[in-house]
């Protein structure tokens, strides 16, 4: 079974590579909204440093300084087995210990505005990366979720805490399913943040991610919350690139 996966009595066969002469940076960002990465290419003074090669092509890998500070930067890919992959191929070409993640969720609280922060606290594990870097348990915790919470409250920006529900699928989030984890504390639903917290915690890596408060199941209907081309309040909006730029800053001060 699934939960029998994890196994830390034998080697990897094969493990991702750690590059000492890769260049070092504070901390690096991730993004899924290619908006979002248009947006940083045409205002930041960024240089392309490395590149991931994947079936589907390749994804760019970037540098800029902000504040006398380097920071690696990349669209990464929804799904938690990509995603994951992502940030363990990052570390032969970048050397950092910091990896600020952040993306649209689903609300699963109708009492959350619409692209309101939702920082999450704990993570359900309703899929299967996380079962190949821990043992089996319905939560991770995500280590890194008070500090921030303390950077969201140091700068003024409203957010919200609570548990997430990490999915493999969509579109099998049911009604009962939905139920179940908004009455288990659940304020959201995403597909990457359990898997992420695993396997960072067994890699020694810090996690720092947050959401954007997107589309509603809490309601008779499921509701997008937004219009087609519109990104304000969305996983797209580039401010909450800012408040991630911010967070990277923040989280390198420690």
């Amino acid at each position: 079974m699934i939960t029998d996966t994890f196994d830390n009595k034998s080697e990897a066969i094969i493990n991702p590579c750690i590059n000492e002469d890769a260049p070092a940076v504070d901390a690096c960002i991730l993004t899924f909204s290619h908006r979002i990465e248009k947006f940083v290419l045409e205002n930041y003074d960024c240089k392309q440093i490395a590149s991931f090669w994947f079936a589907t092509g390749e994804t760019p890998v970037y540098l800029f300084e902000y504040k006398g500070k380097k920071f690696a930067f990349y669209k990464t890919y929804v799904g938690a087995p990509a995603c994951v992959g992502t940030v363990e191929d990052s570390l032969s070409i970048i050397k950092t210990n910091k990896y600020v993640v952040f993306g649209g969720a689903g609300c699963l609280n109708k009492e959350i505005a619409h692209g309101k922060v939702m920082v999450p606290t704990e993570a359900y594990r309703d899929e299967g990366t996380s079962y190949h870097y821990m043992p089996a348990s319905d939560y991770v915790i995500v280590k890194n979720s008070d500090i921030v919470a303390k950077f969201m409250e140091t700068y003024g920006i409203p957010y919200v805490k609570g548990k997430t529900w990490t999915t493999d699928s969509f579109y099998r989030e049911t009604v009962n399913n939905f139920k179940k984890h908004k009455e288990d504390g659940c304020i959201s639903v995403e597909m990457e943040c359990a898997s992420l917290q695993a396997m960072c915690s067994f890699r020694g890596l810090n996690l720092y991610t947050f959401f954007t408060s997107g589309d509603l199941l809490d309601a008779p209907k499921w509701d997008t919350r937004h219009k087609p081309g519109e990104f304000t309040g969305t996983q797209h909006d580039t401010g909450h690139f800012d408040i991630a730029l911010e967070l990277a800053c923040f989280v390198t001060e420690i």
